[in-house]
């Protein structure tokens, strides 16, 4: 669903299909770290399409986004043929970033297995340099920024690493 001017905005939007794979499974008989990313960014597809931003954006307009910082936090394992639930949620925004956290869900059993924290670059495809969005995708991204205002956030943002407890 492509959001338009006066659509409602999904709050939080949420990927659904993907499921553990073969492929994504380890030595330890579950789903491996890297793969954590992987379905993580292929979660964001259907968010962006309904934005707009999808690889069609390059070829129409000349501007894509990238991603310049993100940080995976696993909380509980995922097993083979375990089906995902992922959302997505807009922390913040300006005119040439985005802060998105997401979160991995067993799908069936509902379980946080996983959070992704992304800060995303907006980018002029024909310099190749970060950008300020043009108006209209500014405004679409400000009102899912309002329409995710009042979402609880799965985890702490801005986590760091540490020896430390993690819940202090």
């Amino acid at each position: 669903m492509k959001i338009t001017d006066d659509s409602p905005i999904p709050a939080p939007f949420v990927s659904l299909g993907q499921k553990v794979i073969p492929a994504w499974i380890d030595g330890n008989d579950h789903m491996n770290v890297g793969f954590y990313l992987r379905a993580f960014d292929e979660g964001f597809d259907t968010t962006y399409e309904a934005l707009g931003l999808g690889y069609g954006l390059i070829k129409e307009r000349g501007f894509s986004t990238m991603t310049v910082d993100t940080h995976v936090s696993y909380h509980r394992e995922l097993l083979l043929d375990a089906p995902l639930r992922i959302t997505c949620q807009l922390v913040d925004c300006d005119r040439k970033r985005a802060h998105w956290i997401q979160a991995m869900y067993h799908a069936d059993e509902g379980y946080l297995a996983a959070t992704a924290e992304w800060l995303i670059l907006f980018i002029d495809m024909t310099r190749r340099k970060v950008a300020s969005m043009p108006d209209d995708i500014f405004a679409r991204m400000e009102r899912v920024k309002a329409a995710h205002a009042a979402l609880a956030l799965p985890v702490p943002l801005g986590r760091t690493i540490s020896i430390g407890n993690r819940r202090a």
